[in-house]
């Protein structure tokens, strides 16, 4: 998949006089047109709902605008809960699923009437004592051996997420017996996957136990969330996941489960972050110095505190050298930043065009788990967060962090 730009060299020179680099800006329509085109693909489906992993980018700006075309906020934690109560999101419009879960966090959930989404058995009992028992429940399903997971989340049976097949059932009739009379039934075992057919399988592997589910506790599932996990094409030789295949693939395994069976209507959400904002994100830095010793290391004004994917996951992020696009990669370089470990780089051994002091880079991808995962190790302050209208302009949506910030929380 190609790398473009949705903005030119002089456009972000004219927003660097006002927003110092390193900043992150987001491609407003393109976001907006994506989870359009994601609500399209799934227009079939009774209920269809995406709820937006808020940890992706947790910014009300963007939460807001997802809000107004029908997507709901995933929460796992409080702050997040209040993030989605500050951008417009109510009650079952709000997923709260979470795991180690404070009592404090439960109770906000249900006095906000939040789809609470339990990750263990032992849960319900303490959810019921510190906070009450909610009207609907859901419980995150962990299928062990019989799926295979992915570098990020790992193997099922390794993850510390979910209920069991044996935990499931026992948590239903539970719930059943104290009187609850709406469930929901929640999985997610991959992140980042671009393989469309393991959604599909999910769908179907979900739409199984709903009808053992019915069969064996006459319990009706009111919805089924597959999660989130559908990937981006981080490298350019990457194709994007044909989110029609996908639904086309959930629709055969709807029909043949849950129609046949008379279980309808069934919703099904999503809880995709990544997918939807990822993609039209960049981090905006420009080269600082350029260092040759055995290697050469072009160090720019980011680090990892301002995008730590590549430290933490060894991901790849396409890089461009804005005015420079055109021009060949006749360089193998490092691309880092200025934090005081050796994994803080950007890219290793990347073929780039010749960099130059001053040069602007604008790093791709970074519209997901980007500006959200960033920290203040070495004093490093966070960066602006900017948002780029379809004309052109530009609104400043999270100002960049000062000293006085960094030292607010201190006593001296």
């Amino acid at each position: 998949m190609k790398k473009t730009l949705p903005f030119n060299k002089t456009q972000i020179e004219e927003m660097i006089k006002q927003y110092p680099t390193p900043f992150h800006i987001y491609d407003e329509q393109a976001i907006l047109d994506n989870a359009q085109a994601f609500y399209q693909a799934f227009d079939w489906a009774p209920g269809f709902k995406n709820y937006f992993a808020v940890k992706a980018c947790p910014n009300p700006a963007i939460m807001k605008k997802l809000q107004e075309i029908g997507f709901g906020a995933d929460c796992s934690s409080y702050p997040e809960l209040l993030l989605a109560e500050k951008a417009g999101m109510t009650a079952e419009d709000i997923m709260f699923s979470s795991n180690d879960t404070p009592a404090e966090e439960y109770k906000k959930a249900k006095d906000m009437k939040a789809i609470i989404n339990l990750d263990d058995i032992s849960h319900i009992d303490f959810l019921e004592k510190n906070a009450g028992l909610p009207e609907l429940v859901c419980f995150r399903y962990n299928p062990g051996p019989l799926r295979e997971g992915n570098a990020i989340i790992g193997t099922p049976e390794e993850a510390k997420y979910g209920f069991t097949h044996e935990q499931l059932f026992k948590g239903y009739a539970l719930l059943k017996d104290k009187g609850i009379k709406r469930f929901g039934l929640h999985t997610m075992i991959a992140s980042n996957e671009l393989n469309a057919d393991y959604f599909i399988e999910t769908g179907k592997m979900l739409f199984e136990l709903v009808v053992e589910i019915k069969q064996k506790l006459d319990i009706q599932i009111e919805f089924i969330n597959l999660g989130g996990g559908i990937g981006i094409p981080y490298q350019p030789e990457q194709k994007p996941v044909d989110l029609e295949y996908v639904s086309q693939g959930i629709k055969k395994h709807y029909e043949k489960y849950i129609k046949t069976n008379n279980l309808e209507p069934l919703k099904i959400f999503f809880e995709c972050g990544r997918v939807i904002t990822g993609p039209y994100g960049y981090l905006i830095s420009q080269v600082r110095h350029i260092k040759e010793t055995y290697k050469t290391y072009i160090g720019l004004d980011a680090c990892m505190a301002n995008l730590m994917r590549p430290a933490l996951y060894g991901a790849y992020h396409h890089i461009t050298i804005l005015g420079k696009e055109k021009q060949p990669s006749v360089k193998e370089v490092d691309v880092t930043g200025s934090l005081c470990e050796n994994n803080d780089k950007f890219a290793i051994n990347r073929l780039l065009p010749d960099f130059d002091i001053g040069d602007i880079v604008a790093i791709h991808d970074a519209g997901a788990h980007g500006y959200a995962m960033g920290f203040n190790y070495n004093g490093k302050l966070r960066s602006a967060e900017l948002l780029l209208h379809e004309d052109g302009s530009v609104t400043q949506i999270r100002r960049a962090e000062t000293i006085d910030d960094y030292f607010a929380t201190l006593n001296f």
